[in-house]
C-alpha cells in the first residue's frame, strides 16, 4: 500500500495538472501570469485544502448535499479553490462561477488521472 506521503504527492500533482488545464480552458477568468511556479504552489495548496479542509465542510453541508443528490458538491469545490485563491494571490479568479467551473475541470482530470493510475 502506498504512504500517506505519496498519496499526497500525487494528489499534489493531479490538483496541479488540474489547474493548468482549467486555466487553459477558462481563459482570462483563472490566470496565473503564465508562471508554472504559482501552478505548482497553487496546486500545492490546493492539496492541503483538499486534504485538511473539505472534509470538514462536508460533513458540516451533508444535509444539502444529500438534498440537492450531490450537485452541491459542485459548489463546494468552487469554494475550495475559491479559497486557494484567496490563500496565494498570484492565482487569480475572477468570480464564483468561474471557481466552480475550474472545480470541475480539477474533478474530472481527478477523475481521469485517478483511472489511468488504477488500471497500470
Amino acid at each position: 500500500m502506498k504512504s500517506p506521503f505519496s498519496r499526497f504527492i500525487v494528489r499534489w500533482f493531479i490538483c496541479a495538472l488540474g489547474l493548468w488545464v482549467a486555466a487553459g480552458l477558462l481563459g482570462d477568468r483563472v490566470s496565473y501570469d503564465s508562471r508554472i511556479a504559482v501552478i505548482v504552489i497553487s496546486g500545492l495548496i490546493l492539496a492541503a485544502v483538499n486534504t485538511f479542509i473539505k472534509p470538514l465542510i462536508v460533513i458540516m453541508s451533508l444535509p444539502a448535499i444529500l438534498f440537492s443528490l450531490g450537485l452541491f458538491m459542485i459548489v463546494i469545490n468552487g469554494l475550495m479553490v475559491m479559497l486557494v485563491s484567496k490563500f496565494y494571490a498570484p492565482l487569480h479568479i475572477t468570480n464564483f462561477g468561474a471557481a466552480m467551473l475550474a472545480g470541475m475541470v480539477i474533478g474530472l482530470v481527478n477523475y481521469l488521472v485517478t483511472t489511468i493510475l488504477e488500471k497500470s
